[in-house]
């Protein structure tokens, strides 16, 4: 991957208004092989935290195409951080994100929660402005049907990291939860996470469905009512919920 693919848009979002992408990871190096990635399965999933591009140079391109963008008076609300991988597995992750604090917009960090139960990843998610982690299930078999994730990973560890995060971090934190006909939008499935997020401390929680063409051709999207039904769970637990709609994004609709 060239560095110019490495800073992407603005492009609009449903979260974060217009937000250049930085796309800091080269494609599918990812702790999960989600069946539901529209960027395709990841061929071996990963845990081990490693260097890709230097983050000093990441910043000067980003830093080149504000300049640009703002001379063509373009308007850009947050530095995003989501990349064709998870952002997590860079290693120069909290360099990057100090990296950019004197460009003067918030930085975002869109991440699979995967590696969450490390120390250092939590310290290094902290410095962003705005965190959202991925929660589709919190039972284990589920998570493995769906999220396919590096054998050596434990649900319960990430789910307690997700839990010591959000009782530490002075940002804002966000979750999404992307829902698949027949494999986690039953009543119990969905309880189970809004229950979960509620005793977390995540008072703002996003709903997606998979976005076409998912890795696995064979998954399908809820129905409208099961949406419906699945909002009004997290809303009777949750402080706030929104549905992403399908858009322009990287790993997610609409970033």
């Amino acid at each position: 991957m060239s560095l110019t693919e490495v800073v992407f848009g603005p492009v609009p979002s449903q979260r974060l208004g217009r937000c250049l992408g930085i796309n800091h990871i080269p494609l599918k190096h990812c702790s999960y092989s989600c069946r539901y990635c529209q960027v395709g399965a990841t061929p071996m999933p990963e845990i081990v935290r490693h260097a890709f591009h230097p983050p000093e140079v990441v910043c000067r391109t980003v830093a080149e195409r504000l300049t640009m963008l703002r001379a063509q008076g373009e308007a850009v609300d947050y530095l995003t951080c989501i990349p064709d991988g998870e952002p997590t597995l860079d290693i120069h992750l909290g360099q990057l994100i100090d990296g950019l604090r004197p460009l003067g917009l918030p930085i975002a960090v869109i991440s699979n929660a995967a590696l969450i139960w490390r120390e250092d990843v939590r310290a290094e998610l902290s410095r962003a402005d705005w965190v959202s982690l991925k929660v589709d299930c919190v039972d284990n078999a589920t998570w493995r049907r769906l999220n396919r994730p590096h054998p050596s990973l434990e649900l319960a560890a990430i789910l307690d990291g997700i839990g010591i995060f959000a009782a530490a971090y002075h940002g804002t934190l966000v979750s999404e939860t992307r829902l698949v006909a027949g494999v986690n939008d039953d009543a119990k499935c969905v309880a189970a996470v809004a229950d979960f997020l509620a005793q977390a401390g995540i008072h703002l929680s996003y709903l997606a469905i998979p976005r076409c063409p998912p890795a696995d051709p064979l998954l399908t999207s809820p129905d409208a009512a099961v949406v419906t039904r699945a909002r009004q769970v997290f809303a009777q637990r949750l402080q706030q919920v929104e549905l992403l709609t399908a858009g322009k994004g990287n790993a997610l609709p609409q970033t």
